[in-house]
């Protein structure tokens, strides 16, 4: 008889609410950031509409300032799927006029992907959004639920979320009005690797240790690019590092890191201390800069 562990449990509850977003609403879209909690969710699509395609098309919020390794897995995976691939352009919303290039030695699009997200997500005219936020991983994604309602403007609030006991999730809206969906809420980091290691899911070259050109800002490291603004005491030297989050190149910090295969980073992760965000500079910005984002409408 096969035994029932924790990965076959979450991976259940995941595939029953990817299931519940495709009965409840009309127009779902699947983020995906490039990084393993969005790889994750495709291959729990895959699973809960096996033999069928994946229904829900895939939504990148393109920054622009993107590892190239990222930009290359997305299309291998979208073409290994066969999955429709949709690209919100935070340079055409500069280029519109609608969002203002930041200026200054901290400068990052990562908060300009808002108004490329809800541009999109309002173009497509979609009723639900797919994330794979963790409840682990920052306190403002905490607060969320499940099915986390947002309003016409796109906009969160946490003071105003629908119950969900038994397992019941309420997708009733108003016209405007959309949903955010969450369905690895209850999936750690760890939960992560050890499935992704269990199902021997290919990852970005970005997650394994590598040796790389980097930066030392205010104690974190950042991938020496084109897009970070040095400043004149900050000198480019080579570490051997991997990425634990991905996300845009000018606020995604690098760890130094032996780790070269998925083993390695769970034993890694296993005993560490810093959380996963922690290398990440815009949550560096304010106590509140998650939520803050959030409440605008940042995924």
């Amino acid at each position: 008889m096969r035994v029932i562990n924790h990965l076959d449990e979450l991976e259940s509850e995941s595939i029953y609410i990817l299931r519940e977003v495709a009965a409840q609403f009309e127009n779902p879209v699947l983020m995906f950031s490039g990084g393993k909690d969005s790889i994750l969710m495709v291959y729990l699509a895959y699973k809960a509409f096996y033999p069928a395609k994946i229904p829900f098309p895939l939504l990148h919020i393109d920054t622009g300032h993107n590892f190239p390794e990222t930009i290359e897995y997305r299309d291998s995976l979208v073409e290994k799927f066969g999955a429709k691939l949709i690209v919100g352009s935070v340079q055409e919303a500069i280029d519109q006029g609608l969002v203002s290039e930041e200026v200054g030695f901290n400068a990052s699009r990562n908060g300009l992907q808002t108004t490329a997200l809800l541009e999109a997500l309002e173009k497509g005219k979609y009723d639900a959004a797919l994330g794979g936020a963790r409840r682990d991983e920052e306190k403002a994604r905490a607060k969320e639920r499940f099915f986390s309602h947002r309003d016409e403007f796109g906009q969160w609030d946490p003071k105003n979320q629908r119950p969900e006991l038994w397992n019941l999730f309420n997708g009733r809206k108003n016209m405007g009005e959309h949903f955010r969906v969450f369905p690895i809420s209850n999936w750690t980091e760890l939960d992560v690797w050890q499935y992704l290691a269990k199902e021997e899911v290919p990852l970005p070259s970005l997650y394994f240790a590598h040796e790389r050109e980097v930066i030392e800002r205010d104690g974190t490291l950042l991938a020496d690019c084109g897009f970070i603004n040095k400043r004149p005491d900050e000198k480019v030297f080579v570490e051997k590092v991997r990425c634990r989050t991905i996300g845009d190149v000018t606020c995604t910090g690098v760890w130094r890191s032996d780790a070269e295969n998925v083993e390695d980073i769970i034993k890694e992760i296993s005993t560490t201390r810093m959380t996963e965000r922690g290398g990440r500079t815009d949550d560096k910005r304010s106590e509140t800069s998650m939520e803050d984002r959030k409440k605008l409408g940042y995924f």
